[in-house]
């Protein structure tokens, strides 16, 4: 089995177009709602955190809001938690009775999550962990991240790697058999010597490919957040996967393979600071910061997943919503300036924002209002067709004001006809749609 940049480009082209997606971090760590790692950081014994499986009721779950509410804000795919580092799984597994199935739920809550993800025409996508605190021949004394790190009880005892890793891949068959055609298949994560062969990577590749040819995969069967993996060498390796996934940071600038080419990327990042639910943590990002984020995202040719982290009921919390509906405001008049975009050609980063680019059509995405006209750098006025604003059509001129005068290599829009107030249309960002002249 081969991979390449060439493959991997032509399997990832709607994604790339699509630019953004929404990630859904939920299971029964929502019920402590300490956030996903709570058994890991506070030492919890399984025994004591199955109490949860006892307790959890998502009552208010309702995926096709969900999915409703990832359309409106103008996302184009989705990733929900399948399963976590916990072991819990949200679908009918046969290989656990650690799953939804034996909750209060009582059903595969996977199945509905699917099934309203494709009923709105967005890309489907399920995040599965490789580990499992749950399992008895998962590592325990030396595992870095286990619950039992350090933990003198399991010092001396013998695991069954082989039996854990037939499960693992037994588990990952379900995900790709059972819930029809999957777009993203989002593992999580290596480490260590965790890694690629450890998990059996290569087998694991050749199966999800025999049943899921067209599905793509995040890079983490080799490597984590922290690093990139193969996929940036000149040979990536069969199990390298299709996109880089940096986590909470967004890249300087892009990211590119050895040879200087573009690698596709996707930024996850989380609404507050925690994926799962934390009840306590009120700290969210404003939409305006999330917005601008994502448009640097697509001026550096990648993706954004953002996350969140709906309650132990099912709801999306009202904060989330709220910034969903702030991306939906500023979607629903500058879409064309997202999708199907990507870095801009030959053109300097700009003091005052982003550009990004689609085609013969450049997209100056203002951040600061600037005093007097608007310098776009790198763009001779000779090139330009004509200009608008993105949000109502109006007209945007070439600059010809006695100001700019001591400036003619450089190309101004006058952004403020008959007036010096310095006031932008969207303080958020406002987009000018510059068409080149073919």
């Amino acid at each position: 089995m081969t991979n390449s940049l060439e493959q991997i480009n032509k399997r990832t082209q709607w994604f790339r177009d699509a630019r953004f997606g929404m990630f859904i971090h939920w299971g029964i760590y929502t019920i402590p709602a300490r956030g996903e790692w709570v058994r890991s950081f506070d030492k919890i014994d399984l025994e004591d955190y199955l109490k949860y499986m006892d307790q959890f009721d998502p009552v208010d779950y309702n995926p096709r809001a969900w999915a409703k509410a990832a359309k409106d804000a103008g996302m184009k795919y989705m990733v929900l938690t399948a399963k976590h580092h916990d072991g819990f799984c949200l679908f009918d597994s046969k290989y656990t009775e650690y799953k939804a199935t034996n909750t209060k739920a009582g059903r595969d809550l996977v199945k509905e999550y699917v099934e309203a993800v494709r009923d709105e025409g967005l890309g489907v996508g399920l995040y599965f962990s490789l580990i499992d605190w749950s399992h008895k021949d998962f590592p325990k004394y030396n595992d870095i991240h286990s619950p039992h790190y350090k933990d003198e009880r399991f010092k001396d005892e013998k695991i069954d790697w082989d039996n854990y890793k037939n499960f693992l891949h037994k588990q990952i068959e379900e995900i790709v058999t059972n819930y029809g055609k999957l777009d993203i298949l989002w593992f999580d994560f290596s480490y260590e010597d965790m890694y690629g062969d450890k998990w059996g990577a290569k087998e694991i590749v050749e199966m999800v490919r025999k049943y899921q040819p067209d599905v793509i995969m995040d890079n983490r069967l080799e490597t984590s957040g922290e690093g990139f993996g193969s996929i940036v060498t000149e040979n990536p390796s069969p199990y390298s996967g299709d996109f880089v996934s940096p986590e909470q940071i967004l890249p300087y600038e892009g990211i590119k393979n050895i040879n200087g080419e573009d690698v596709p990327w996707e930024l996850c990042l989380t609404m507050n600071n925690n994926w799962g639910y934390n009840a306590n943590d009120k700290e969210f990002k404003s939409s305006k910061l999330l917005i601008r984020k994502l448009v640097e995202c697509v001026s550096k040719n990648g993706n954004m997943l953002v996350n969140v982290g709906p309650t132990a009921r099912g709801y999306m919390p009202r904060q989330s919503l709220e910034i969903l509906e702030g991306f939906g405001k500023w979607f629903d008049k500058n879409s064309e300036s997202i999708y199907g975009c990507g870095r801009a050609k030959d053109l300097p980063k700009p003091d005052w924002g982003y550009y990004t680019q689609k085609d013969n059509i450049i997209y100056a995405h203002i951040f600061e209002a600037p005093i007097g006209p608007l310098p776009l750098i790198g763009l001779d006025k000779e090139e330009i067709a004509y200009m608008t604003y993105l949000h109502d059509g109006s007209e945007v001129t070439v600059s010809n004001s006695w100001v700019i005068k001591a400036y003619d290599k450089l190309t101004f829009a006058q952004i403020y006809p008959g007036s010096s107030t310095c006031q932008l249309p969207d303080d958020t960002d406002t987009v000018i749609k510059i068409v080149l002249k073919k």
